[in-house]
């Protein structure tokens, strides 16, 4: 076996850019077209990919499509308890190999035969294929043979790089804790990875669920979080990333910020999406413009309004300041309502009001 080959397998576990470069040399050994990894979750669904060149183009359209996310490869590999490499004519019947869309959309593009294993992770599992050309045959027993060889080095650096991931969940919550801020971090499904004792103790703002999950008790601020979970891979400029969270009675007391981690783009195994971080709220003191503005996501001109209305202003004393009509005033009071997670003005000002400047 090419220990150079297993080498840079392990080597992927911690720089993912390498995968493409190990999936052709694999594809290489088994005289195939190309090889496509993939992570599923615990529905079998397909979370991120990685691929040889030969198929990356091939590959992002099926994902886009959902093609590779109906692959019930992996399904059918964990309940034959094979560990090892299996062909398609092991775990389809030829009527499935006739009828299945993931094999037909592979057919269409010349791709006749595939060798395919998976492994177990604790986000669901690994799905790996050698993809071969319609005239290339079979593949032959040696060369699954020598697949089989490499299946232990590629499920290990699956895991390994699965770890690390977990580890580099729980220093990011740690050390919001450092410095005094409740957080936690989740993964594209919502799911916390990793809090810290901080965040566990906010038990008026904060309900634990179950499956790892968690949600806000303010109402209003939990469907602005789902929402940002749910859209935060848009990465839209005018998605909502913080807002103010009531406690179980009401009261304003925090603010919560929506973080988005942003990941290699081959880091398949990479399942943070974004931080969730409770900002206290301190003694009542007006905030300056540019702390309005970066805590919610405000436009200038709507920070200028929020500030105003913490002030004291009226609608047209806010207008006369900044030269516009009242209408406009009053577009820019709606958006920040909207952004704040606030019903009324006088919810704004309680809010604003009570935003200090952390020494």
């Amino acid at each position: 076996m090419d220990e150079d080959l297993i080498s840079r397998i392990y080597e992927c576990a911690f720089a993912p850019e390498l995968w493409p470069l190990a999936l052709a040399e694999i594809a290489d050994l088994a005289e195939a077209r190309g090889s496509i990894l993939l992570t599923v979750n615990t529905d079998y669904q397909v979370l991120r990919w990685a691929a040889s060149a030969s198929l990356s183009e091939l590959a992002a359209d099926y994902v886009a499509m959902g093609l590779l996310s109906r692959d019930s490869r992996v399904e059918r590999w964990l309940a034959a308890r094979h560990a090892g490499f299996l062909t398609d004519g092991d775990i389809y019947t030829s009527q499935e190999l006739e009828t299945d869309p993931t094999r037909r959309a592979l057919h269409a593009a010349g791709l006749g035969y595939a060798a395919f294993t998976g492994a177990p992770l604790p986000t669901g599992g690994l799905s790996f294929s050698v993809q071969r050309d319609a005239a290339g045959g079979p593949f032959e027993a040696s060369t699954v043979g020598q697949l089989d060889a490499l299946r232990p080095h590629l499920a290990r650096s699956a895991l390994m790089s699965a770890r690390l991931q977990m580890e580099r969940a729980q220093i990011a919550s740690e050390t919001l804790e450092l410095i005094g801020l409740p957080g936690l971090v989740f993964d594209d499904r919502g799911t916390v990875l990793a809090a810290n004792h901080l965040i566990e103790a906010l038990t008026d703002h904060i309900a634990w669920r179950a499956q790892g999950r968690v949600s806000l008790k303010d109402r209003s601020a939990n469907d602005l979080f789902q929402s940002a979970i749910a859209t935060l891979h848009l990465d839209q400029s005018g998605q909502v990333r913080s807002f103010a969270v009531r406690g179980t009675h009401g009261d304003g007391a925090l603010v919560a910020h929506i973080v988005p981690i942003r990941r290699t783009a081959r880091d398949i195994f990479t399942r943070c999406a974004g931080v969730l971080i409770m900002t206290p709220v301190t003694l009542p003191q007006a905030p300056p413009v540019e702390l309005v503005q970066s805590l919610f996501d405000l436009t200038p001109a709507e920070a200028r309004v929020a500030r105003g209305l913490a002030a004291g202003d009226s609608l047209d004393q806010i207008a006369s300041i900044g030269s516009v009509s009242r209408n406009t005033v009053r577009t820019q009071v709606r958006g920040v309502l909207e952004k704040t997670g606030c019903r009324r003005q006088a919810e704004v000002v309680a809010l604003l009001s009570g935003i200090a400047v952390r020494s």
